[in-house]
């Protein structure tokens, strides 16, 4: 109802009943006054807080005739006489005039104009002529030879012409529209059929920038026999809903066809193709090189000239396009002044023309550089903006368009290129998400190795240098309770994706299999039946129908300082000790994974602390240029000299071993080991007796107290207790109770059970259950392992803070 503000609200003919003057009121479809107007309070005594929102049959204190029903039925005007109520209670009689008005929607609006009514000849004419001259909306009268006989004052003023031009200028709503024609044949159809017709035209007057929107409506006037006599023509602007539709619609397009794929270039020509001709003339779209290349943007604005590549435009005029001097893949610069550079500065779209100085001025800088003027008469320059990053900058041009940018569509235009940045980002995303793919197949190495005491290590990874691509080598380093730690080589057969595909899949089976301490012989068979499980699983194929493996996997324990290890067709580790001596170490020879039913076998060494431990895989030593024997007299030769560090070890190695060209991926880890001192272990073995439980806790309290870490005698007194009095009762004696102090605090107790304890939930009426629960709740971490002996029962607490 806001296109007839004007008219309900006093601004047209309203005055007070005694002058003469018309009240006016809006009712919409459903027969509930939208718009109440002064001189309708002054008429009934209602304020427009009593009636608007309420329905406009409740003003009347009689049933209104049945003309009138008919008239409101069949969308037609009508004038007669009514009984109203006033607010104070009484009734008046109230000369009302019905004017329908159509939406754009097909939905169909009342204009009420009321007056006071007073008897005498010709006074009902008289209101009618008046209500049709004074009336805001546009209203014309046409005969039946369909040429104009009166237009009231709104006409004349829409038009911006008097009522005798517009009457010798002949028949239609606005003359010099380009939809006359329409007009014409609607006034045609009303006059062939006697229904009412709508309609829709549009009109720009010369101070205008854009086109106003009506939609008309076209009702017959009959005589008694029903002949149709004239045709009466209303007005109803409907501007902000039609370009507001109309934008809709363009977005919905846009929506359906930007961001068919996730390919950056595809999707820009996309947002270039999409609202031209209907909303551009031309529409470019300039991209950051960094967003072609994949690379994360910078967040926020970007200011100063950046370099940008022209990635897609479109012209709705192909011969004549000098907006398309600069090629697609051609850079793109615009200076700081200029609007481009502006709204990527602000984060803002601009609307510009040769009004603008800044515009003009950047006209003068093409000039300089060779470039031809736009010619554009209105442009808009918009970010491309996504998830708070800027990503380039489209341009709207209008040159040959009829209608001048305006303010609703610069904000049309930024709804636009704000779907299409996330559509543009989301392509950008996937092909750096694919480039990290391919980076992460050719990079196994593991990222962020947890901190430890046990080794200092240095890692490699070469990817072999061949059609295939990377293969299945991979490394690891896994912290263990009591701060030992597993050191892991492993290789997958064939290069490609699947090899490092199943190269990720056992990587994580170690790690599960590493963190409930498997020894290693053990972890090994486990993990070829996972190698057997997988190429049961193969469905691929254009894989290799067998998966096979190798791994070499060892634990160190740096208070006993001794390596535990055992291999699955790998080569052996190579050991340097601090007196100079290197050797390979002597593990039995297990098989490659894969094979099933064939047993592994750990062996054990007592490894001197500085010893320089150098695991690897067989494209190491398995080379073109040398045989394998050479090549493991080479390690063990660069291992008897001393080296600054490991750094310099690991590509002293690959240096002096692989050849420029290697045929196979290597991964080679090389482990300096340390020892905990003595006076960071403390040990009692006890019987297995309750009342030593006691005994058990004076001494981790009184070793807390040397260590200085009395913050923790309370947790580590429970944790005791439970962990000792669980041995006590599940196990057998003698009992042995360790403190470590390293990175954490380990609580370690172990008996001569191999029975594994678990969590349970207690019930309420039970004595016990709740012990590892507590633990569990009081420490970071806790486990169980087995050791030649039974088993032990493990718990690490956090150290104070320094």
């Amino acid at each position: 109802m806001d296109d007839t503000r004007g008219v309900v609200s006093g601004e047209a003919g309203d005055a007070s009943p005694g002058g003469g003057g018309w009240a006016t009121a809006a009712v919409d479809a459903e027969g509930v006054i939208a718009r109440w107007s002064p001189a309708a309070e002054a008429l009934l005594g209602f304020r427009a807080a009593d009636t608007v929102g309420h329905a406009a049959g409740a003003l009347l204190s009689a049933d209104p005739p049945d003309s009138a029903r008919r008239a409101l039925a069949d969308g037609e005007p009508w004038s007669g006489t009514v009984t109203a109520r006033h607010r104070d209670g009484g009734r008046r009689d109230v000369q009302l005039l019905a004017f329908p008005l159509r939406t754009g929607e097909g939905d169909t609006r009342w204009l009420l104009a009321a007056a006071a009514a007073s008897p005498g000849p010709g006074h009902e004419e008289a209101l009618m002529r008046q209500a049709f001259t004074d009336s805001g909306v546009p209203i014309a009268i046409y005969g039946t030879d369909l040429r104009l006989l009166h237009a009231n004052e709104a006409l004349c003023r829409v038009i911006g012409r008097t009522e005798d031009d517009m009457r010798a200028r002949g028949t239609g709503f606005l003359p010099e529209s380009h939809t006359n024609a329409e007009v014409l044949r609607a006034l045609r159809t009303v006059l062939s059929t006697g229904e009412a017709v709508d309609a829709r035209t549009f009109h720009r007057a010369s101070i205008e920038k854009r086109d106003r929107a009506w939609a008309l409506s076209l009702a017959p006037l009959k005589d008694e026999a029903g002949r149709v006599t004239a045709i009466v023509l209303t007005g109803f602007e409907i501007s902000e809903e039609y370009w507001a539709r109309e934008g809709l619609a363009l977005l919905n397009e846009a929506g359906m066809r930007i961001g068919t794929t996730l390919d950056v270039t595809r999707t820009a020509e996309e947002l270039a193709g999409t609202p031209v001709p209907r909303f551009a003339d031309f529409i470019s779209v300039d991209l950051l090189d960094s967003v072609l290349r994949g690379d994360e943007p910078t967040a926020g604005p970007v200011s100063g000239v950046v370099p940008m590549r022209r990635v897609a435009h479109e012209s709705a005029h192909a011969r004549e396009a000098p907006e398309a001097a600069l090629g697609v893949g051609e850079a793109a610069s615009y200076p700081e002044t200029s609007p481009p550079a502006r709204c990527l500065a602000t984060g803002q779209a601009v609307l510009t023309g040769p009004w603008d100085p800044d515009y003009r001025a950047w006209m003068a800088d093409r000039a300089r550089v060779g470039l031809p003027d736009l010619g554009v008469h209105s442009l808009v320059a918009a970010p491309l903006v996504a998830r708070g990053s800027t990503l380039g900058v489209a341009l709207f041009s209008r040159r040959l368009h009829a209608t001048t940018f305006a303010e609703d569509d610069l904000t049309l235009a930024e709804q636009l290129v704000s779907r299409a940045a996330v559509c543009i980002d989301n392509a950008r995303r996937y092909t750096r998400e694919r480039g990290t793919a391919e980076t992460l197949q050719r990079s196994l190495l593991p990222r962020g190795l947890s901190p430890q005491s046990a080794v200092e290590v240095a890692t490699r990874y070469l990817p072999a240098d061949s059609q295939y691509g990377v293969g299945g080598d991979w490394f690891d380093v896994i912290p263990l309770s009591g701060s030992r730690v597993a050191l892991v080589v492993g290789d997958v057969v064939g290069h490609g994706i699947h090899a490092s595909a199943t190269m990720g899949r056992l990587r994580t089976a170690v790690r599960t299999l590493a963190d409930i301490d498997l020894p290693p012989d053990e972890l090994l068979t486990h993990l070829d039946d996972v190698v057997g499980r997988l190429a049961s699983e193969s469905t691929d194929p254009v894989s290799d129908a067998d998966i096979g493996a190798s791994c070499l996997y060892a634990v160190y324990d740096p208070v006993s300082r001794r390596l535990c290890a055992a291999r699955a067709g790998h080569p052996p580790p190579a050991l340097a000790t601090p007196d100079g001596m290197v050797s390979l170490l002597e593990l039995p020879g297990g098989p490659p994974l894969g094979l099933g039913d064939l047993p592994f076998e750990s062996a054990e060494f007592e490894v001197p602390e500085g010893s320089t431990l150098v695991l690897y895989t067989d494209g190491l030593i398995e080379d073109r240029a040398h045989d394998i024997t050479s090549s493991v007299n080479g390690l063990c030769e660069i291992l008897t000299h001393p080296s600054p560090s490991l750094e310099t070890t690991c590509d002293t190695v690959l240096r002096t071993l692989l050849s420029p060209s290697p045929v196979d991926d290597v991964a080679l880890l090389v482990a300096r080991t340390h020892a905990l001192d003595a006076s960071q272990v403390v040990t009692w073995n006890l019987p297995a007796e309750p009342a030593l439980v006691a005994d058990a806790r004076d001494h981790a309290i009184g070793q807390l107290a040397a260590w200085g870490l009395e913050e923790l005698t309370f947790t580590t007194e429970l944790v005791v207790s439970e962990l000792f009095t669980n041995a006590i009762l599940h196990g057998a004696g003698p009992v042995q109770l360790r403190l470590i102090r390293d990175r954490a605090l380990t609580c370690e107790v172990s008996d001569t059970s191999t029975t594994a304890p678990h969590l349970r939930r207690a019930r309420v009426y039970d004595e016990g259950g709740r012990g590892l629960l507590l633990v569990a709740q009081l420490t970071d971490r806790w486990g169980t392992r087995q050791i030649p002996s039974g088993k032990a029962i493990w718990a690490e607490l956090a150290l104070p803070a320094a």
